[in-house]
């Protein structure tokens, strides 16, 4: 007697499924690994980190100086910042590339009024939300209303937002001495086992908290990851996806803001120029931290972990005596690595 395969029926023109086959793949060691991976997508960030620490801390001995360390972590706080607004966006199948000239705008419409205009800092911090959440509403307000893609839209407002960080600062930066010092205390530092951590680190830190929480634990959150991983699905749940969308939007904007008080403490002012490479590092950070730039998956702490592993490259890179220029072309590598193993994972059979 003959076992015939099992196999499910076909639709027309498509070729029969062997579920003998799809059953003996899903029990191989590689499907296995993917199945973990799509289940936990900040594992393999943490597996990445770990070895770039390792390998970086025997190319030099340099990088578990305390001072290095410190440095890694200040450096992190900025890009880190960004990516929890950048995840929000691409948890939605979005992408936003504006973030780096909407954290500089916002931070020179702080530093300039509280410095120039003398109006007191918290005021002036006020001043600069609002410009943040009218810079994220206008980004959603294109995407929504206009129904144009978020990567069109946040090219061109990418263009507008440096534009108007050039008009509004007359393409001058405000030093920190004429800047209040409740603007600039994101930069102050204390000692945690004798490295020297920034307030805008906790910030940073406080901020992925809140988000995470918000993100696992409330409606809205789980609506953000019901529009990322089909709008029409959402839509026919009864979420209204323009509405969701452009509040993704509008809580990047504030976030955005955070970022620009972060980085004005960090660099002692602020400049037109700030944001220049920061779009990229946020996206890379995203992407590598597990957020599948398809939408609809991805956890927030994975960002967090890509932000360190952008950081800790770049370090570990400069220590062992590689030009900018190769520092780039690392993060450009991580990147098409990054998206690769997201589509890999994606293939995973549920």
């Amino acid at each position: 007697m003959t076992t015939e395969t099992a196999q499910t029926s076909p639709s027309p023109g498509a070729k029969p499924t062997d579920l003998a086959s799809e059953f003996l793949d899903r029990s191989t060691p590689l499907s296995k690994l993917r199945n973990i991976l799509h289940r936990y997508p900040a594992l393999s960030p943490a597996i990445v980190l770990v070895v770039a620490i390792v390998i970086f801390g025997v190319i030099s001995p340099r990088f578990f100086f305390v001072n290095n360390l410190s440095l890694i972590t200040q450096q992190v706080a900025v890009v880190g910042t960004l990516a929890i607004a950048q995840t929000l966006v691409i948890l939605t199948a979005g992408i936003d590339l504006s973030v780096g000239a909407i954290m500089t705008l916002v931070s020179l419409v702080i530093a300039q009024t509280a410095s120039q205009n003398h109006v007191p800092a918290p005021i002036a911090l006020l001043l600069g939300l609002i410009v943040g959440l009218l810079a994220g509403a206008l980004n959603g307000v294109l995407v929504t209303r206009l129904k144009l893609p978020p990567f069109i839209v946040t090219l061109g407002t990418l263009s507008i937002f440096v534009a108007l960080s050039l008009l509004y600062s007359n393409s001058a930066s405000v030093v920190g001495t004429d800047i209040p010092a409740l603007i600039t205390a994101t930069g102050k530092t204390f000692q945690l086992f004798g490295v020297g951590i920034t307030y805008g680190v906790v910030g940073m830190l406080v901020l992925y908290v809140v988000m995470a929480l918000v993100l696992g634990r409330t409606a809205w959150g789980k609506h953000v990851y019901a529009v990322g991983d089909d709008k029409e699905a959402a839509r026919l749940a009864g979420i209204s996806v323009n509405r969701v969308l452009l509040s993704v939007y509008v809580v990047a904007g504030a976030i955005l803001a955070v970022a620009a008080w972060i980085q004005i403490g960090r660099a002692d002012a602020a400049s037109p120029n700030a944001g220049a490479d920061l779009n990229l590092d946020s996206i890379t950070a995203v992407v590598i931290g597990g957020t599948s730039l398809f939408g609809g998956r991805g956890q927030l702490w994975g960002s967090l972990l890509g932000a360190l592993i952008v950081g800790v490259f770049r370090n570990g890179l400069a220590l062992a005596g590689l030009d900018v220029l190769y520092q780039t072309l690392a993060v450009g590598v991580l990147v098409i690595v990054a998206v690769a193993l997201d589509q890999w994972i994606r293939k995973v059979r549920s």
